[in-house]
């Protein structure tokens, strides 16, 4: 353990590691819950989804603790599986085979960046203020997704307000409305809507409380309430369906899904979709990488777990000398890794400051996450029965949550704040994280024109910016 981890070195034990990686696992296991909610919305099996996060977060989680010796676990990242389902899929109307394509090669594209200068150059050319607004503006976007999944929201329309409408056996299968659409709070009348607000005070009170996993905490209680209002039907737990077995059976529809004849090989078939896959495939990257980059600097450098000389090599070097190197390097596996066994963006996840808050200073504390995501793969029956109602709070304060990083934007500067608040609100707004970075990136370029500071702009902004209005271009013609 010494040898392999240098506990004496970091100032640590093995029992500090242990607590600290059982804190981070039950800070961050809502995942578990929340993932195969959110994917298997495309279609996706839940189970297979299921196993695929586990799998997903245990190697990525192993391979950051072992290869880079840090106390940070990996799961698919929240923002990121919301951007797959409802953006990629649902809005742009990719199957989620192509989907997982993307992020396969949005994972080769965080290795390549990681391991060159490439990554510099990136990380240059954004503005702080934007990265600040990209993390917040994620935030909004998960809240939404979890008050409309609790269905607190309630939207109402007249029928002068419909521009389309798909029509199937005789109704609406789907509607396109103009801003005409009202959104409003629900009425307090059904008890999955009751259930939702129960939940959510729950979860409030226990987050508020500090009370260590406070999140899976409220999760398992608001389940437990569904049972006895009736929400939640335990007979209809199939404990055949959902095992661990039928789990891997279900997992061989995702794993290599990326590669198949609908995955891979149709992504790039229509040469008019060229633009928006890399646009698409550009925004996961980029969200994935500032995300990772964020947590690792917040985290690690009020704790000594990276020092100056990572800080350094993270903005003017290359390849794989420091643990940054080679913690981002783990982060871009997991990535990929992960879309091969069928889940979204493996990220570095910020919750694993709680584990670091407990004293983890080394891989031993990653490892020890990855063992408990194992063992939490022989739960799955338990996991199908969690209604809605249980996650959609999850998501509200994770959201909450990541409204932090809206502190370091200096919202009295107009250049600053203009670009930031066209970036945040319109990822809620317009249900896409990536017309979110779109906004606040043109924003960004027409202040810097008016205010005369063109040579501010790096020419990595020009081209994403250039891409970015060629696919509303190409959505307009079509």
């Amino acid at each position: 353990m010494e040898k392999l981890f240098k506990l004496k070195e970091n100032n640590t034990n093995v029992s500090t590691e242990i607590m600290a990686g059982v804190t981070t696992f039950f800070a961050m296991s809502y995942i578990l819950f929340v993932n195969p909610s959110l994917l298997s919305q495309t279609g996706m099996p839940f189970q297979a989804v299921f196993l695929a996060t586990v799998i997903a977060s245990m190697i990525g989680t192993l391979i950051m603790g072992l290869f880079a010796n840090v106390p940070y676990a990996q799961a698919p990242g929240m923002g990121l599986n919301a951007f797959f389902t409802f953006t990629v899929v649902i809005g742009l109307g990719y199957t989620w085979q192509e989907a997982l394509a993307m992020v396969f090669i949005c994972g080769l594209i965080n290795i390549f960046i990681t391991v060159t200068k490439i990554r510099k150059l990136i990380i240059h050319s954004i503005p702080e203020s934007l990265q600040h607004a990209i993390g917040g503006g994620i935030g909004i976007f998960v809240a939404y997704v979890g008050l409309k999944n609790a269905n607190l929201i309630h939207f109402s329309a007249s029928g002068t307000t419909i521009t389309d409408a798909t029509i199937v056996d005789g109704k609406a299968a789907a509607v396109s409305m103009n801003g005409g659409i009202v959104p409003a709070l629900a009425n307090f009348n059904t008890p999955e809507i009751l259930l939702s607000l129960i939940g959510l005070f729950v979860m409030l009170a226990l987050v508020v409380a500090n009370v260590r996993g406070a999140v899976i905490i409220g999760i398992v209680l608001t389940t437990i309430i569904g049972i006895v209002m009736g929400v939640v039907d335990l007979s209809a737990v199939n404990w055949k369906a959902d095992s661990l077995g039928n789990s891997f059976k279900e997992l061989g529809t995702t794993f290599g899904a990326a590669f198949g004849e609908q995955g891979m090989r149709s992504l790039f078939h229509d040469s008019a979709r060229i633009p928006q896959v890399i646009l698409t495939i550009i925004a996961f990257s980029l969200s994935d990488t500032f995300d990772t980059i964020g947590t690792f600097i917040g985290t690690g450098r009020r704790t000594g777990i990276f020092s100056k000389q990572d800080e350094t090599a993270l903005e003017d070097g290359n390849g794989l000398h420091t643990k940054m190197d080679r913690a981002l390097f783990a982060d871009a596996i997991a990535t990929s890794i992960g879309a091969v066994v069928g889940t979204s963006n493996t990220t570095t996840y910020v919750e694993s400051a709680a584990g670091i808050g407990a004293g983890g200073r080394t891989g031993l504390t990653s490892v020890v996450v990855a063992i408990l995501f194992g063992i939490s793969s022989f739960f799955s029956p338990l996991i199908s029965i969690v209604p809605n109602q249980a996650t959609a709070p999850a998501l509200i304060l994770v959201g909450v949550m990541m409204l932090a990083s809206f502190k370091d934007i200096d919202w009295s500067d107009l250049e600053e704040a203009l670009p930031a608040f066209f970036a945040a609100i319109f990822m809620g707004l317009c249900y896409s994280i990536s017309y979110g970075i779109a906004a606040g990136f043109i924003v960004f370029l027409v202040v810097k024109l008016i205010k005369g500071k063109i040579k501010e702009v790096s020419p990595v902004i020009w081209v994403i910016d250039a891409l970015f209005i060629l696919n509303f271009i190409i959505l307009a013609i079509l």
